[in-house]
């Protein structure tokens, strides 16, 4: 497939026409449900409606409204994870992007289906760092990734105030999803993919999203792996606390009679601003270190029935296997932009202070067990550590293990151990940089020094999770044999310089994090 094609292919809408990247044909924006705008505002997705001719399907489009929600970072790690999206906030972002090898021949391919990170509250598909065309071509896969509602537009809770229609409004934006994966049971085959192995995959944010999917009635049937990376949701919001942050929206806007039609009509920017005071008065989940998400799914008897993972996994997608994940530095990322870390010039009492915030009566066993396993790490990287272990790790351990102990399907897991050597090392193995591992686009990013030891392991990171994709089985030359999950062995695989399989690593902070959460 030369540069110069213009690939056409024929959805349930209407045609599409693409470009091609890297030999690989990609169409991009391709609605997927209607824009949920004006009448359609805070609605569940409703079918994409048809077009004449030829819809251009070459560039980005809008992405989901967020601006003012992202965290900042320091400015020297601005372009960390490639360049920033620049892509515009719009209600009519129900989109998805497609990058297939074989949109002219007969193979049906395995589907990877990517759901993008940002705690549910910002993020998008529309990034250079998730060019589909490496992964595609690495894995001969077809990848689709996807764009829906966030924040107040994707799960503001009405259902008490705006009546039957509304009901289902705090899910909203995970109800995008499955209309997005009906997409792909739908048009997938057009494109070279087997509506019959689809796999969903996520970051952060994202696999939160996968976590919530598999405890969905409305997705059964519609993919048949997954895999979570640094984003295990254990619980997600209830009811009452859903109820509780609309009723401080409403409060914010000063809106008191004629619900819904107001909100209907105050302008996107308007309802982005009450999103942070509406979350500050709501103060955190008495379930802080498993209920992260303030805009997120609700757990309301009917699109979510339970509670995802809590307290134990919901039978709903026993049968599906999974990996499971995250980095061995997650918090480097989020701590990065105060100077005592970043500088490790942190003082032993000013890293107790901060523990203090989050284990409470724990803080002096955490401190001294963080002590003794790092013995000559700076009281920063000490919280760096601790912090991961209790902000992520303890997520995914905990997921797995409920996840293991009743599944039908094997669960595996691992732990990227790699740390880049950008910044003096100050990042380690942080947040969110194994996402262009994932798709082989390190050198789209400034992540990495380029190295061949980098470039290997972003090889062997994108063909393993291909291999789980096409197979079901993350076998692959590139690992050593990978067990599945299970206590009370734990096999892990780490993703290193040189990849190897650990039983229980890290277990004492395991054990101690478990025992603080009571999640044993």
């Amino acid at each position: 497939m030369s540069e110069q094609t213009a690939p056409v292919v024929e959805t349930s809408s209407g045609k599409v026409r693409g470009t091609t990247i890297e030999g690989v044909a990609a169409f991009k924006a391709v609605p997927y449900a209607a824009p949920p705008v004006g009448a359609n505002r805070f609605l569940p997705p409703r079918e994409a409606e048809p077009w004449r001719g030829v819809r251009d399907a070459s560039a980005y489009a809008g992405r989901a409204p967020q601006t003012g929600l992202r965290a900042g970072t320091r400015p020297e790690l601005e372009t960390f994870s490639g360049a920033p999206d620049a892509s515009p906030d719009s209600e009519d972002c129900l989109t998805l992007h497609v990058w297939s090898t074989g949109i002219t021949d007969s193979v049906k391919r395995p589907v990877m289906v990517w759901l993008h990170g940002g705690a549910f509250s910002y993020g998008s598909a529309n990034s250079e760092r998730l060019r589909g065309s490496r992964l595609a071509t690495r894995g001969d896969v077809v990848v689709v990734t996807v764009n829906h509602r966030l924040n107040i537009f994707g799960h503001l809770d009405l259902s008490d105030v705006g009546g039957a229609d509304f009901v289902k409004s705090g899910n909203a934006g995970v109800l995008d999803l499955i209309a997005a994966l009906h997409w792909v049971q739908t048009n997938i085959a057009r494109f070279g993919g087997d509506p019959g192995n689809v796999t969903i995959f996520g970051e952060s944010g994202g696999g939160g999203k996968v976590s919530t999917l598999l405890a969905m009635p409305a997705a059964v049937g519609l993919f048949h792996r997954a895999i979570i990376q640094s984003g295990a949701a254990v619980r997600l919001r209830a009811k009452e606390r859903s109820l509780k942050l609309t009723e401080l929206i409403l409060r914010e806007l000063g809106i008191t009679t004629n619900v819904i039609d107001q909100l209907r009509t105050t302008s996107m920017h308007r309802l982005l601003s009450a999103i942070k005071p509406a979350e500050r008065a709501l103060g955190p989940s008495p379930y802080r270190l498993f209920d992260r998400y303030p805009f997120g799914p609700v757990v309301d008897g009917d699109v979510l029935p339970r509670q995802p993972f809590d307290p134990d996994a919901s039978d709903i997608m026993r049968d599906i296997p999974i990996i499971i994940g995250d980095m061995k530095d997650e918090t480097a990322s989020f701590l990065a932009p105060d100077d005592l870390v970043w500088h490790r010039t942190l003082t032993e009492a000013g890293m107790i202070d901060r523990i203090h915030a989050i284990a409470g009566k724990d803080t002096d066993r955490v401190v001294d067990t963080y002590r003794r396993l790092y013995p000559g790490a700076s009281p920063a990287d000490r919280l760096i550590a601790a912090t991961t272990d209790c902000n992520f790790r303890i997520r995914s351990l905990v997921l797995a293990q409920r996840r293991a102990a009743t599944a039908t399907a094997p669960v595996w897991m691992y732990a990227f151990n790699w740390e880049t050597p950008v910044h003096d090392g100050k990042m380690k193995a942080p947040h969110a940089m194994d996402v262009p591992f994932t798709f082989d686009t390190i050198d789209l990013t400034n992540a990495t020094d380029g190295s061949e030891t980098a470039k290997r392991l972003a090889a062997t990171m994108s063909g393993v999770w291909a291999a789980f994709a096409r197979n079901g089985v993350p076998d692959h030359p590139s690992i050593p044999h990978w067990p599945a999950y299970r206590v009370p062995e734990r096999a892990t695989l780490i993703l290193d310089a040189a990849c190897r399989v650990e039983n229980d690593p890290r277990g004492e902070a395991r054990a101690l994090w478990q025992d603080i959460t009571g999640s044993r």
